[in-house]
């Protein structure tokens, strides 16, 4: 098989990422004043519950099916037969899920009010079991995947525009979101067939599958507790409007921890690959990488993120969600920890085949998430919620490092890892410097947002280049090159 360029695949994944959240960059600021917060209240909590049934259905087998197929997908007959039985496993999975969601649904009052909603964002679990995305991801195929993302966007952008026009329209919205998550999937399960033959087997060895994926699920498990307990916890203990209020926070930093892990999915298959084969000097170099740009990049979004709080928040959703400025000000700590344990769960734990240590902290950490927030909601509401995020991600990073230090040690406390670091923080003091700047010198919201992400970039920029950082200077190089091709 061709060996794809993981330049190029980050960028294809990027571009795809981007998209995926343009959709509610672009609609957020509608549908939040459309809708208003009790709307979007009702549409995040609804969205939070059919999480924990799209969860069951996923188990853990995407991360397994990445992993195992990466070592085999060179061999048709072999990734066939693996792939008929991970989808096979899929569909049984799903028919389980399903059954569960409906048994809930009649077995507890409080979602009664929210059946409709809930019973159309279940369309997506169906859908997402169809897609067999991993085939993609085992194959780095992401040009395919990135323009079926452009046309399914801009359809949903049309659709959005003319059917949701009013507060009671939330059903349609949460119709158009689904479609634009997996509207194409179907579409999807067909063309796989290019890469390898997929179907429905019976007569196969289910425990080698389940083992493993059963772990990870419990992982999985984890880590949805502590992504969604925040919303779902804030909707039992609290009301809709607090539920609306934290949506706004939740939604801006998923999106911006969503464009920075971009770069962290594409490499997921390769070092899969790399590690099952046992080439770890390129699987080490790569890692070096990585982690290198990663920090470059989750620390300036999170310090530029917290200096423009409020004109991201006022532009997103408008004065009635001011109040989110504080706790979206407290998510903005969670990221470096978030990137971090990332990179060491999915790119070092899983590869080594050490999933139950995953399991482990994401325990540890969902625990953690859920009982401060039993704690503090009371008290502290939406900022409860946020101030458990960051704690829940520092405590999985210190846990996962535990358990991968023999394998990242070298990496992680490295001379280059810590000079990448100091040059990022003193270009994160030049990012505070130009926000502080440009709210004095401009006036206008847009504008002042504009020039400080601008001036913010550039000043960036130039403190890594002044500082020598061989990561910053590699990039700006290889663009120097793209330019001049170009040209």
């Amino acid at each position: 098989m061709k060996k794809k360029s993981l330049g190029i695949n980050a960028f294809l994944n990027s571009l795809r990422s981007i998209l995926n959240i343009l959709f509610p960059i672009i609609t957020f600021p509608y549908v939040s004043r459309v809708l208003q917060v009790k709307g979007i209240g009702i549409y995040n909590f609804s969205n939070s519950i059919v999480s924990y049934f799209s969860l069951i259905a996923a188990l853990g087998i995407s991360t397994y099916a990445v992993r195992e197929g990466a070592k085999i997908r060179d061999n048709i007959h072999e990734i066939s037969q693996f792939a008929s039985e991970i989808f096979t496993i899929n569909i049984f999975s799903t028919l389980i899920s399903y059954i569960l969601l409906f048994l809930c649904l009649f077995a507890f009052s409080k979602l009664h009010n929210y059946a409709a909603c809930i019973l159309i964002f279940s369309l997506q679990i169906f859908f997402t079991t169809i897609g067999t995305e991993w085939i993609y991801q085992i194959y780095e195929d992401y040009g395919y995947i990135t323009l079926r993302s452009i046309i399914v966007q801009i359809l949903s952008l049309v659709l959005l525009f003319i059917f949701v026009r009013g507060p009671q329209d939330y059903l349609k919205y949460a119709v158009i979101t689904i479609f634009s998550a997996v509207g194409a999937n179907i579409f999807n399960f067909i063309h796989a067939r290019q890469f390898c033959r997929i179907r429905v087997v019976w007569h196969f060895n289910w425990r080698a599958h389940l083992t493993p994926i059963l772990i990870i699920f419990g992982a999985n498990i984890a880590n949805m507790i502590y992504v969604n307990s925040d919303i779902t916890l804030l909707g039992l203990m609290k009301n809709n409007y607090v539920v609306g209020i934290y949506s706004v926070s939740s939604k801006v930093y998923q999106i911006v921890k969503t464009l920075i892990s971009a770069i962290l999915i594409v490499t997921v298959p390769r070092l899969a690959m790399l590690f099952g084969k046992h080439r770890m000097k390129e699987y080490k170099n790569i890692l070096v990488n990585l982690s290198n740009v990663l920090v470059l990049l989750a620390l300036p979004a999170s310090t530029g993120l917290f200096m423009l709080a409020r004109e991201v928040v006022l532009i997103i959703s408008g004065p009635n969600y001011l109040r989110s400025i504080n706790s979206l000000q407290i998510l903005c700590f969670a990221y470096i920890f978030s990137i971090l344990a990332w990179i060491l769960s999915d790119c070092v734990l899983i590869p080594a085949k050490r999933e139950k240590y995953v399991l482990r902290s994401m325990s540890v950490s969902a625990l953690l998430n859920i009982v401060i927030n039993l704690l503090l909601i009371p008290s502290w509401n939406e900022n409860a919620a946020a101030f458990s995020t960051v704690l829940a991600e520092m405590c999985m990073f210190v846990i996962n490092y535990h358990y991968s230090k023999d394998l990242v040690k070298d990496v992680f406390v490295s001379k280059t890892l810590l000079h990448t670091f100091v040059s990022s923080v003193i270009g994160c003091i030049g990012i505070v410097v130009v926000c502080i700047l440009c709210n004095y010198g401009f006036q206008s919201l847009i504008i002042k947002t504009i020039f400080s992400v601008i001036f913010s970039v550039i000043m960036y920029g130039a403190i890594l280049i002044l500082l020598k950082n061989k990561f910053a200077v590699s990039m700006m190089n290889k663009a120097k090159m793209i330019l001049k091709d170009k040209l």
